[in-house]
């Protein structure tokens, strides 16, 4: 029997490396292996209780239903509520869009922006999905190399000299994955200000934004012509819950809403009740103590690697998540962190699943396994370079 061709978009969306490793920790694990997982951006902490006590409830009275395909009008105020309290920024709740997840978010705005012939400019390293997603929607991601020269940031300069006529959109992500870095408020201000000077839009991630540990927290989202991606998954630790939200001019609405109602028809009603305690008092306590402790494991973990031999030229501002430079110990980042899980039980993902600059060169840690498990991670690895 002859199958059925596949679209040609398929073959060019590559699949995500560090799921590989995964499912060869998983396989050690099954035969009795001991593996420290630095290599999946989840954090291990629980929800918080008073946002599962609420999801609990929701289900018992029979919130199981679809809601409108923009959200939960309670949510979608509560979000605003949360931008002016966290960040001092107006929101009007009639422009956030409760999604699926940031994935959802994002896969919005791209495919409201973007299409055939049409290019997103965005950084690489960057995190996969970015690039995925812009080919899903039959547009090129037009990466841009940065180093830490610049923070791993896009600039202005860099925004200007790779932009072209084809170019509908630029995409920031900060503090980003993998590298952790932000992107200072005046070089982002900048980027926006030529953005609308040059009708073309400007798409921010900002799904680790209350994850910052150096400097002021900062939301783009007070910009009314700016799309914002943010997400309940990392921040309020709803991983598994599929939950995010987009902030979008006012004129964008209508057109998401279509999109929205077609490609998810609304986002999962339990999850969306359950988010309504994320913001309570209880819950951010529990999340400010979550954050304090990422902060601990990130000062130890970049001054252990440091320490070792790993180049990390820059401190991560934010997220939870150590780039670092392996090309002393080996000329392939894929082949050392394939070793680094068979020799020493120790999982981190290869640079390259982040793009294609340098990406032999580096390793992603993501510091989210409680500071015991890291001390022992330093220790394995350790031994592996002396080996």
């Amino acid at each position: 029997m002859t199958r059925p061709r596949t679209a040609a978009r398929v073959d060019d969306i590559a699949p995500f490396h560090v799921m590989d490793i995964l499912a060869r920790a998983q396989a050690l694990e099954a035969a009795g292996r001991d593996i420290i997982h630095l290599e999946i951006g989840e954090p291990d902490f629980p929800t918080p209780a008073p946002i599962v006590e609420a999801g609990v409830a929701a289900l018992r009275a029979g919130h199981t239903r679809y809601t409108g395909a923009l959200g939960l009008p309670a949510l979608r105020e509560a979000i605003a509520a949360f931008h002016a309290s966290r960040w001092q920024v107006g929101v009007a709740p009639a422009r956030i869009v409760v999604t699926t997840g940031a994935s959802g978010a994002l896969l919005l705005a791209l495919g409201l922006l973007a299409g055939p012939g049409d290019e997103v400019l965005m950084a690489d390293p960057g995190y996969p999905c970015n690039r995925h997603f812009t080919r899903f929607c039959e547009a090129r991601a037009a990466t841009v190399p940065v180093d830490a020269t610049t923070g791993f940031q896009l600039t202005l300069d860099l925004v200007v000299r790779h932009a072209t006529a084809a170019t509908r959109a630029v995409l920031i992500a900060t503090p980003s994955n993998p590298t952790g870095t932000t992107m200072p408020a005046d070089e982002l201000a900048r980027i926006r200000d030529w953005c609308r000077a040059q009708g073309i839009a400007l798409i921010v991630d900002e799904i680790y934004l209350t994850l910052t540990y150096d400097g002021r927290e900062r939301s783009a989202a007070g910009w009314d012509e700016v799309f914002v991606v943010n997400s309940f998954s990392k921040s309020f630790l709803m991983t598994g819950w599929r939950l995010g939200w987009l902030v979008a001019p006012a004129w964008a609405i209508p057109g998401l809403e279509r999109l929205a109602q077609n490609l998810f028809l609304a986002p999962p009603t339990p999850a969306q009740h359950a988010a309504l305690a994320a913001f309570l008092p209880a819950t951010l306590a529990a999340l400010d103590a979550a954050k304090a402790e990422l902060r601990v494991r990130r000062d130890y973990l970049v001054s252990a690697l440091r320490e070792r031999g790993f180049v990390i030229p820059v401190t991560p501002q934010g997220a939870f998540y150590l780039y670092a430079d392996c090309s002393r110990f080996a000329p392939d980042s894929h082949a050392f962190a394939s070793r680094l899980l068979d020799d020493a039980g120790v999982a981190v993902t290869p640079g390259i699943d982040f793009g294609r600059h340098q990406a032999a060169r580096h390793v992603r840690f993501a510091y989210t396994q409680p500071l015991p498990r890291l001390a022992e991670a330093v220790t394995r690895l350790e031994r592996f370079l002396q080996a």
